[in-house]
C-alpha cells in the first residue's frame, strides 16, 4: 500500500512538474526573463564594471595661495596612485571650462589664506568639485585629498612639537601613539565591482524567478485560469504535490542557471575566485530553493502581467542595498533589518561575497545556511497555504 502511494505520489509530482514547464517554454516572456536576462545581465554587469578602478585621474588646481605649503600639497597630491594634476589654473572659471570639456574629472582649490591660517595654527581648508558622471571620479578625488590631507598633518603636527622643543621620541608618541599598518587583503584595488558584483550576481538569481514566476501567475488570473489546478486524480487534495512538482521545474532550470551566474560569470569577469565551487554550489542549493517557494508566495498577490515591471523598478535597488555590500548591515535601522530578512538574496549574497571574495567555507556562512533553512520551511508552507487559497477560490467560482 505505501509503495503504490508513494508511486502514486511520484507519478502526480512528475505530471505537475510537466505541466509546469510546458507553461514556462509557452510563455516568451518568461523565457526572455528566464534565459536572457539571467544569462546576459550578469556578463553585461561584468563587462560594464570591468574598468572597476581609475588611475591618474586628470585633476586641475586653482592655487589660490602660492605659497610653499600650498605648492607642497600639490605636489603630493599628483604623487598618488589616484589623481594626476595636469592642469594649474589662475581661476575657477579656467578650471570649469576644462571639466565642460571633459579634459579633467574633478576641481581641488586651494584659498588665498591657506598658508596664513596654517602659520597662525588655525584650521585651514581645501575644495574639491568632483565629476560625479561617475562614482569611481568621485571615489578618486575624495580619497587622494583625504590621504594627503592627513599625511600633511602629521607632518605640521611633527613641525610645530619639534619647534617647541620635544624630542623626536616625544614627537613620533604625541603624532602617532599607536603604530597601524594598513592592511586590506580582499580588496586591494578598492575596486567598485568586487563587492557590487558580487551582490547583483545573487540578486539577479532572486530577481529573474520571482518576475517569471509572477508573469506566469498574472497571465493565468487574467485568462481566469489558476496556477493552482489540482490535477483531477488528486480529488481536490495534494496541495504539496502541486507546490513540489511546480517547484522542481524552477529548481532544475535555476540549478543551472545559478551554476552559469555564481561559477562561470565571476571567472568570465577576472573576479577572484577564492573558494571551491562545490561550496559555492552547496550554497545555490539553497538558495535556489528558498528563492522557489519566496516566489510562490509573493507571486500570490500579482493580478495583472504588467505588475512585475512596477515591482522590478522599486524592489531591485531596495533588495541590493538591503545585502549590506554598501552599508554595513550593523548600522541599519531596526526596521530595515527585520525587513532584509524577507529576501533569500539577503543571506545568499553575504554568503557569496564572503566565500568567493574572502575564501570562506561553508562553516563561516552557517549563520546564513541556517537563515535560508529556515526562509525555505517558512515560504514553503506560506506556498502551501496560497495554493490553498487559490485552489477553494478557484473551485467555489467555478
Amino acid at each position: 500500500m505505501k509503495k503504490k502511494y508513494a508511486g502514486q505520489w511520484l507519478a502526480d509530482v512528475y505530471a505537475i512538474f510537466v505541466r509546469e514547464l510546458k507553461h514556462i517554454f509557452s510563455d516568451s516572456g518568461v523565457l526572455v526573463i528566464f534565459f536572457l536576462a539571467g544569462l546576459l545581465y550578469p556578463v553585461l554587469y561584468g563587462l560594464v564594471y570591468r574598468n572597476d578602478s581609475v588611475e591618474d585621474m586628470p585633476v586641475a588646481v586653482v592655487d589660490r595661495s602660492g605659497s610653499s605649503d600650498s605648492r607642497r600639497f600639490v605636489r603630493a597630491l599628483d604623487a598618488t596612485r589616484e589623481l594626476s594634476v595636469d592642469y594649474a589654473c589662475a581661476d575657477m572659471a579656467e578650471a570649469e571650462r576644462l571639466m565642460q570639456q571633459r579634459r579633467v574629472n574633478g576641481i581641488v582649490m586651494i584659498p588665498s589664506d591657506f598658508d596664513h591660517k596654517l602659520a597662525s595654527m588655525e584650521q585651514a581648508t581645501v575644495s574639491t568639485y568632483g565629476d560625479m558622471s561617475s562614482f569611481l571620479y568621485y571615489k578618486n578625488l575624495t580619497m587622494a585629498v583625504n590621504m594627503v590631507m592627513l599625511s600633511e598633518m602629521h607632518g605640521i603636527q611633527t613641525s610645530r612639537f619639534s619647534t617647541a622643543g620635544l624630542g623626536a621620541q616625544q614627537v613620533s608618541q604625541l603624532v602617532q601613539p599607536l603604530k597601524y599598518e594598513e592592511n586590506i587583503p580582499y580588496n586591494r584595488n578598492f575596486s567598485y565591482s568586487l563587492f557590487f558584483l558580487s551582490a547583483v550576481l545573487m540578486i539577479i538569481i532572486q530577481q529573474t524567478m520571482f518576475y517569471g514566476v509572477s508573469m506566469l501567475t498574472g497571465t493565468m488570473r487574467e485568462e481566469n485560469r489558476s496556477f493552482a489546478i489540482l490535477p483531477q486524480s488528486l480529488h481536490g487534495h495534494g496541495i504539496s504535490r502541486t507546490v513540489i512538482g511546480r517547484g522542481a521545474a524552477y529548481w532544475i532550470l535555476y540549478v543551472g542557471i545559478g551554476a552559469y551566474v555564481a561559477g562561470l560569470v565571476p571567472w568570465m569577469t577576472g573576479m577572484p575566485q577564492n573558494c571551491p565551487f562545490r561550496d559555492i554550489f552547496i550554497l545555490l542549493l539553497f538558495y535556489v530553493t528558498a528563492c522557489v517557494v519566496f516566489s510562490f508566495t509573493f507571486s500570490t498577490f500579482i493580478r495583472h502581467r504588467e505588475t512585475v515591471i512596477v515591482i522590478f523598478l522599486m524592489m531591485s535597488p531596495i533588495c541590493l542595498f538591503l545585502t549590506g555590500f554598501s552599508w554595513p548591515q550593523s548600522s541599519f535601522p531596526w526596521l530595515w533589518k527585520q525587513f532584509s530578512y524577507i529576501f533569500p538574496s539577503t543571506f545568499a549574497s553575504r554568503a557569496f561575497i564572503n566565500m568567493n571574495t574572502a575564501g570562506a567555507d561553508l562553516s563561516m556562512c552557517s549563520g546564513e545556511i541556517a537563515a535560508l533553512t529556515v526562509q525555505i520551511i517558512v515560504y514553503y508552507l506560506l506556498a502551501c497555504l496560497a495554493a490553498f487559497w487559490e485552489n477553494r477560490r478557484s473551485t467555489m467560482v467555478s
